[in-house]
């Protein structure tokens, strides 16, 4: 963080600290220290990228330890603490790491680093949590703020965030975000000067959510990037069926100093769930200014949303519609799912309407208590040549475990 930042607010984190009783306050923070808890998880995934160009096929075996530590709590006060490594295994590292290695090769975004991956304290008091520190945010659905969990390398950030329960069911959450510490590594960690708002109301129905990110990378350029939306799910058990729904929009507004783009985001999502299984279908637009700017949404979970092929990270000039079934159900003591895009440009220029189409599957098993394998495919079939797209296959296989 920045030091002016980091060091008044943690500055004032100190003088609440010092506002409690300092007598015999030696024994119970030393109590608070060694009577935490701590925690582990690591991830051996095998990734396979294939695609129809002049790249050479991608082949990736990592794995990725996270090592915790969650402190108890004094006078309102806790701490976290955690660390990541990410590893190739066994020399099987024929992939484009983003940092430079294997650039005749499809991209794997998985590079090899160490790091802090979370540390911070937090103070909680009767219905306020504020957090200082390096830490993951995580807003509704991720759709525009992630932690980009699928990635070895996940997303944090470094801020200070204040949760405030002001009556029983409605959240207001605020954060301010001094640097993005994406999922390459940390020599492309991006400082930052973002705001983040979300205000969400838990109703008999569902949940409503508003929200306001206004976000810019700090690089003295002109790049703010606005963004303010609602958006309402929920689901409803009627008898031996349950229904969900979803409905969501979004107005962008981005300015780079010498132009400003407007364009606007909707989602609509519908499910019904019967005998096990759920069939969804769902429609998102990410909107075009005129073909000239698409939507963006850049502290995403971006995996999660149009596609694991992870062909529309950047959302094109052109915009992005999505019409997404999907079909997901149980099988033996696993879950399966198995989903079908189909793309488009949402302002058509010559040569650039159809975007392509995908279709992802998915298997994942428990594996005793702390295990648990998947295997996952997606195969995406490019559309208008002028589009820049090609066909693309990925595979992975995945064993991880948790305590």
């Amino acid at each position: 963080m920045k030091d002016g930042t980091k060091y008044a607010l943690a500055g004032l984190a100190t003088s609440a600290l010092l506002l409690t009783p300092l007598t015999g306050l030696a024994e119970p923070l030393a109590d608070a220290i060694t009577g935490g808890k701590a925690s582990g998880n690591v991830r051996l995934r095998y990734e396979q990228v294939d695609q129809d160009n002049a790249l050479k096929d991608a082949d990736a075996l990592t794995i990725r330890t996270r090592l915790g530590y969650q402190t108890g709590t004094l006078a309102g006060f806790s701490g976290f603490v955690e660390f990541e490594d990410s590893r190739t295994v066994a020399g099987v590292d024929d992939y484009n790491d983003t940092q430079g290695k294997n650039t005749d090769t499809s991209v794997v975004a998985d590079p090899e680093t160490t790091e802090l991956d979370q540390a911070y304290l937090q103070y909680q008091f009767e219905a306020v949590t504020a957090k200082l520190g390096r830490q993951v945010i995580v807003y509704d659905n991720q759709r525009f703020v992630g932690h980009v969990g699928w990635r070895q390398d996940r997303q944090t950030f470094d801020a200070f965030r204040v949760n405030y329960i002001a009556i029983p069911d409605l959240s207001i959450d605020y954060a301010y975000l001094d640097q993005r510490n994406r999922i390459f590594a940390q020599e492309r960690d991006l400082p930052a000067n973002d705001h983040l708002l979300n205000v969400g109301y838990q109703t008999p129905v569902g949940k409503l959510s508003g929200y306001g990110y206004f976000l810019e990378v700090d690089d003295n350029t002109d790049n703010a990037l606005n963004t303010l939306g609602l958006r309402f799910s929920g689901s409803q058990a009627l008898s031996e069926v349950t229904l969900s729904y979803g409905l969501e929009y979004a107005t962008q507004e981005a300015d780079n100093g010498a132009t400003t783009f407007d364009a606007d985001y909707y989602k609509l999502d519908a499910g019904i769930g019967v005998m096990g299984m759920t069939l969804g279908l769902a429609y998102e637009v990410l909107g075009s200014d005129d073909g000239n700017y698409g939507f963006s949404t850049p502290l995403a979970t971006l995996h999660a949303h149009n596609g694991w092929a992870d062909q529309f990270l950047g959302t094109p000039a052109v915009g992005l519609t999505d019409l997404i079934i999907s079909v997901k159900g149980a099988l033996a003591s696993g879950t399966w799912a198995v989903a079908y895009h189909d793309f488009d440009a949402d302002d058509a220029q010559p040569g650039v309407s159809d975007l392509g189409s995908e279709i992802d599957l998915a298997f994942t098993v428990p594996i005793a208590e702390h295990y648990t394998a998947g295997i996952k495919y997606a195969a995406y079939s490019a559309g208008d040549v002028s589009a820049g797209k090609v066909d693309t296959d990925k595979l992975w296989l995945t064993l991880s475990a948790a305590f």
